[in-house]
């Protein structure tokens, strides 16, 4: 199910850029520029918009509406099943953010994950505990306009099953027997459609996810949604007596594919004439793509996001010439087992849990089946607070290098002074038996 057209949308992620953490401020509108979010008229009634994704992804809750004369917002939070209370303010007056450190996942603060343009609050590698209550209001606590934000982890990761006769009317048989029965609540899963291959020219893959959605007539009616009787598995609409409906999660589904690359028509004959009056050649035309350097310190953990990457859009991760399948390094996989050190995550980041410094390397992404940036990655020791340079587990190595050098250095020295030596005796000699 498609989330309605009022609820969030996704924006392009800058996943190098969230490693800098930088310092975010409220956004305050010109006095002499057309406010054109003050044209929708607020409800007199505070409402909630439902609106369901993956976790991992980058979210923005757009204030849709808000008095003219407001010229700053101020965003407010609270859990589900939170008292009015514990509604909390993610930014004050000024713009300042609220840290808790306590619920940033991978790496950076809480300042590196949200932030305020235009009016909207944008949520970076937003996980399941971000999912809750959001308000936008101003700094007298008066509310504008609010969402029911549920952020779901794919639990499960799955080739599709073809549907065959025999299944076809297994599921009928199934419909029929819950119409009749007329349950309180039938919990579903709706997928989106099918991603472009992320590939092309080799093997890839099309994913697709599945959200957990709940239809019943009993639902909250505070929120809104496009269908009255459907809400997301973990929205504040649910009624408790339903029980932990999110638990059932989002699926994540994944099936081969392989295209051919389209070529790119060569430059017409005046550009090809111009670049040489220039002074430019084949060989000195510009990367087909951006090269990124980045360096990062050993046993902890790092997030690398594709530049430019969009949470709906086919984002495929290649070290060197080694592609890197979702198949195989996702953390639905299995989730009894152990999760891997090297995952993609539900956002398209690549994730290493924790970084090694056999990691070091080149990594390629591609965009909708295309490369798109070229990231060096450069993971270097880091020795901490108490640790000394013996307790490093390559020191031994780096020991015996260096001595094995010095033993070979002295070794050519030596002969180089015995053999001047022993060239100038056997001249002089020589000269001695001349005379």
């Amino acid at each position: 199910m498609n989330p309605p057209s009022s609820s969030p949308i996704l924006l392009p992620l800058l996943p190098l850029l969230l490693l800098l953490c930088p310092e975010v401020w409220s956004y305050e509108a010109p006095e002499d520029k057309q406010d054109v979010f003050a044209r929708k008229a607020c409800p007199a009634f505070l409402t909630f918009t439902n609106a369901a994704y993956l976790s991992g992804v980058t979210v923005e809750l757009p204030c849709n509406c808000k008095p003219q004369q407001i010229q700053s917002v101020v965003w407010f939070f609270r859990k589900h099943l939170g008292s009015s209370k514990e509604t909390r303010a993610l930014t004050d007056h000024h713009g300042k953010k609220l840290l808790d450190t306590s619920r940033v996942p991978h790496s950076g603060d809480l300042k590196s994950r949200f932030s305020i343009r235009l009016f909207s609050l944008l949520i970076y590698r937003a996980g399941p505990d971000d999912s809750g209550i959001y308000i936008c209001g101003s700094a007298h606590k008066d509310f504008f306009y609010g969402y029911d934000l549920d952020l779901q982890d794919a639990r499960t990761l799955s080739v599709t099953p073809r549907l065959t006769p025999e299944r076809m009317s297994t599921k009928r048989k199934a419909k029929k027997r819950l119409g009749s029965a007329q349950p309180l609540y039938r919990v579903f899963t709706g997928f989106q459609s099918w991603s472009v291959c992320d590939r092309c020219g080799v093997p890839g893959e099309q994913v697709r996810a599945g959200l957990c959605y709940v239809h019943s007539h009993y639902l909250h009616v505070r929120y809104r949604r496009a269908n009255q009787t459907v809400a997301s598995c973990g929205s504040g609409a649910v009624p408790r007596a339903f029980g932990q409906l999110k638990r059932v999660g989002a699926k994540l589904e994944v099936k081969s594919c392989q295209v051919p690359c389209q070529t790119k028509a060569p430059p017409s004959s005046k550009i090809l004439a111009l670049m040489a009056f220039l002074g430019y050649n084949s060989a000195s035309r510009r990367a087909p793509v951006p090269v990124f350097y980045l360096s990062h310190p050993a046993d902890k953990v790092l997030t690398l996001g594709c530049p430019g990457a969009q949470p709906n859009m086919a984002v495929a991760w290649d070290r060197g010439s080694e592609p890197i399948y979702r198949s195989e390094h996702s953390a639905a996989l299995n989730l009894s087992a152990t999760p891997p050190r090297l995952l993609i995550d539900a956002g398209h980041h690549l994730v290493f849990k924790p970084a090694q410094t056999q990691d070091s390397g080149v990594y390629h992404c591609w965009l909708q089946g295309h490369q798109a940036a070229e990231i060096r990655l450069l993971v270097y020791a880091h020795l901490g607070r108490g640790q000394s340079v013996t307790s490093h587990p390559d020191f031994p190595a780096a020991l015996r290098t260096v001595l094995g050098s010095y033993v070979a250095m002295t070794a050519v020295f030596c002969l180089l002074v015995f053999g001047r030596a022993g060239v100038k005796h056997l001249r002089d000699s020589g000269e001695t038996h001349v005379d």
